[in-house]
């Protein structure tokens, strides 16, 4: 049976798939628009499963908060082009809302979360078929803040670089700033205490001989030898990207810690999301890649 044209529209406007898709799926269901529903769902599932074994190492991650978490999450796609595309943009406010209406505690937990019926799984897997690239609901980090706390969010211009401040205090611009500055200098540890016990004690066993090579150090007061010491432990966890030790980028006489402080606040940890941080990227030989499709 040949496709009705006012279900081909209908059907489009609903699946937001191409006119020959609604065309065949139209006349392979003897125009049932229900069942080509179905059909179009089912091909969308196939063409993302053949797509996964793919690469998606751009896309946006954002921050976002209500008024009892803050949330980080990375939504990629293979290329950059498509991470601007409407579709995938449509995407990430739904996720976006998704989040925020909905308990969760795992990135498991989000997938399964329902919108209108469907999986956010579901969602982005109709979106790979739908937009033809590999689409992937990376990760997710739910920060829950209770009160006297903050969890101040950051998401860059670029929307490739996306931060979180958690810290007992109230004083929320501070601490965004301070997730400002996270987002820039990407910091590895938050305090010292978050060093492996190795590095830590390679850093102490150098600081104390950067000292004794003062040949006066042993015989200065205690007082001084020890602030000799923190002067170097200090330098030394700053050179080992650790957070509290950094100048800060907006108010560089201070460390982070400093400004912390100086804005009633004390760091209970941060966090930091980049896209595609971490994803080996498929280096492509496009002469090879022609020369097969070539054979």
């Amino acid at each position: 049976m040949a496709a009705d044209a006012k279900l081909i529209k209908e059907l489009r406007d609903i699946t937001n798939s191409g006119f020959l898709d609604c065309k065949k799926a139209l006349e392979e269901t003897n125009n049932d628009i229900n069942a080509a529903i179905a059909l179009l769902q089912e091909k969308g599932v196939a063409k993302a499963a053949k797509k996964a074994s793919r690469v998606a190492a751009e896309g946006i991650v954002r921050a976002i908060s209500n008024e009892k978490y803050s949330v980080l999450f990375e939504l990629n796609a293979e290329t950059d082009f498509v991470a601007k595309n409407e579709l995938f943009q449509e995407l990430v406010e739904t996720i976006q809302k998704a989040l925020l209406s909905n308990e969760f505690k795992t990135l498991e937990d989000a997938l399964n979360i329902e919108v209108n019926g469907s999986s956010l799984e579901s969602l982005v897997t109709n979106a790979t078929a739908k937009i033809g690239e590999k689409i992937t609901l990376r990760r997710v980090e739910k920060v829950s803040f209770t009160e006297g706390e903050v969890a101040a969010i950051y998401t860059h211009a670029n929307k490739r670089i996306a931060s979180i401040i958690h810290a007992k205090g109230t004083n929320g611009d501070a601490a965004r700033n301070v997730a400002m500055h996270v987002a820039a200098l990407n910091p590895t540890f938050d305090t010292e205490n978050d060093l492996p016990v190795e590095l830590k004690e390679k850093i102490h066993t150098e600081a104390v001989a950067e000292c004794k090579e003062n040949p006066k150090f042993d015989s200065l007061p205690e007082k001084v030898q020890n602030s000799m010491l923190d002067g170097k432990l200090r330098k030394a966890f700053n050179e080992n990207n650790v957070l509290s030790f950094q100048a800060f980028v907006m108010e560089d006489s201070k460390t982070v810690a400093q400004y912390l402080s100086d804005n009633g606040l004390e760091l209970i940890k941060s966090y930091r999301f980049e896209v595609g941080e971490g994803i080996e990227k498929k280096v492509v030989d496009f002469a090879a890649e022609v020369a097969e499709q070539m054979k």
